[in-house]
């Protein structure tokens, strides 16, 4: 049986829920400001964080297994993943707390963060390279 469905679905479609996972994030600029979408299907806003220190954006929160009612019958399939999460990324020097907001709605966070004195840059930049 586990051989049928491996085939049929992929080997991930044996693994369980229960360990950690990673949202989907969306980073763009838009009008000089960040702004940060993650995906959070199935999470409540209560159990979302987003904590700023030292420069590092940090969402973490948690994915709850819904409650089972004991029927006799189990799982064939389960890919949905449940358990705690965590993000983290480095925002530009000289942004302060205050220049941060964030909202939820529909399973989707987003926090925007204002641009502290110049513009976000917009594409990557080339990094000279000094010595012999």
């Amino acid at each position: 049986m586990d051989r049928l469905f491996g085939q049929a679905f992929g080997r991930a479609a044996m693994t369980t829920g229960g360990a950690e996972w990673s949202p989907a994030m969306d980073v763009v600029t838009e009008d000089g400001d960040l702004k940060i979408r993650a995906e959070l299907p199935g999470v409540k806003r209560e159990d979302v964080n987003v904590d700023f220190h030292n420069g590092v954006l940090t969402v973490s929160g948690e994915r709850k297994e819904e409650e089972e009612k004991k029927s006799g019958s189990g799982y064939l399939i389960r890919e949905r993943r449940y358990g705690s999460f965590r993000r983290s990324m480095s925002l530009p020097e000289g942004v302060q707390e205050d220049d941060i907001k964030a909202s939820f709605s529909d399973g989707v966070l987003e926090v925007k963060v204002k641009a502290a004195g110049k513009p976000l840059q917009e594409g990557p930049k080339t990094i000279e390279i000094e010595g012999g």
